[in-house]
């Protein structure tokens, strides 16, 4: 088999798998759903497009930078269309919650024939993309390329993604990422939960269960920590990427 490696980075990520109403949760990783909603804009598909052969790949996600929870609080009014009395009506009060500052290296195992296709729409993708929600765009390359073998061993195999950063911040030599994947045949243990797609056609949107394995953490070099390069705060220069450094 062969596996695509995403990885999903930016300032905002939101990733509900039970959101309703007013209160929009976020898991603590990306979703299959949202990750095969990200490929299918990516390719051009629209929402009431088939998707049965993205529903096939096999998922993952490591999680390289776990980022902090944060609360949106928002707030609307019908501007538009106020009420009788000329008062301008409220809409519910609604919290949004995303991850702040967290990195993912998410893996998708199927025939290279269908990831190499993938690969090139996430170079190239036809619609805007976004990590859950349209107000949480990426940041840098999305696609890390396509990996030999299974999708356990390309997630154990990949160098650390955190931003360099973080790696500073972190002093230990040795750090361990969060994993968790798709159930394989015959797997009853694990998290049961309801993310995978059957349809995102906003009349009819679909969602059936998948279960996730929570695997044996990561372990990974922190190349900073061995070199004795630990993040101080006299290192960070916050305009060297327009210097060009």
């Amino acid at each position: 088999m062969t596996v695509l490696l995403l990885r999903l980075a930016g300032p905002l990520q939101s990733w509900g798998d039970s959101s309703r109403f007013v209160n929009r949760g976020t898991r603590r990783e990306p979703t299959k759903s949202g990750v095969i909603g990200l490929i299918a804009a990516a390719q051009g598909r629209h929402r009431v497009d088939p998707i049965e052969d993205l529903t096939r790949l096999v998922y993952g996600v490591r999680t390289d930078q776990p980022g902090q929870l944060v609360r949106d609080f928002q707030t609307a009014q019908h501007w538009q269309e106020p009420n009788r009395d000329g008062s301008v009506g409220s809409l519910p009060l609604s919290s949004r919650h995303y991850l702040s500052d967290a990195v993912f290296v998410a893996g998708l195992e199927a025939d290279s024939a269908l990831l190499e296709g993938i690969d090139e729409a996430l170079r190239s993708p036809a619609f805007p993309l976004y990590l859950g929600r349209r107000s949480a765009p990426p940041v840098g390359p999305l696609s890390l390329g396509l990996r030999p073998g299974t999708l356990v061993e390309a997630l154990r195999a990949e160098p650390w993604r955190a931003s360099p950063v973080h790696q500073r911040r972190t002093k230990t030599p040795t750090v361990s990422l969060e994993f968790v994947r798709d159930a394989l045949p015959g797997e009853t243990e694990g998290e049961v939960v309801r993310d995978e797609p059957v349809s995102f056609d906003p009349e009819r949107r679909r969602y059936t269960w998948r279960t996730i394995v929570t695997e044996r953490p990561v372990e990974v070099d922190n190349l900073f920590a061995r070199a004795g390069t630990g993040f101080n705060g006299e290192d960070h220069d916050p305009l060297a990427f327009a210097r060009g450094a």
